[in-house]
């Protein structure tokens, strides 16, 4: 962390650029809308992403509204991911859109390696 802010000073920040959240949802609605993301998800997954923005940000690299937009942006074309979008971690990166899990055989048969027996 670069920055001293208290919590009270960064919840602050935070509040003040919420609106940042808005114009990046705004800007990429056509993003969001193809990759049927549910707008309210992207909001609270975007929120988060501002309090970490906030918190790592380093006042002598910058300005924060620039920097607070561009981790907005990374954070929004990285939930355009089937991995992301699905909430499946450990996927296979073969694993897509179309693909169905059966709740019958391990998740080692799908080649999950974090659900691998021992």
């Amino acid at each position: 962390m670069h920055n001293n802010y208290s919590i009270a000073e960064r919840n602050k920040i935070v509040e003040e650029h919420l609106w940042c959240i808005d114009t990046v949802m705004k800007q990429e609605r056509k993003v969001i809308a193809s990759a049927r993301l549910d707008r309210d998800d992207v909001y609270q997954q975007l929120a988060e992403r501002l309090i970490r923005s906030v918190r790592t940000f380093d006042p002598g690299k910058g300005e924060l509204v620039p920097y607070v937009m561009e981790q907005l942006r990374r954070e929004l074309r990285s939930m355009d991911t089937p991995l992301a979008r699905y909430g499946i971690t450990d996927a296979p990166r073969s694993f897509g859109a179309g693909d169905q899990l059966s709740l019958d055989y391990p998740a080692a048969d799908y080649g999950f390696p974090a659900y691998a027996a021992a």
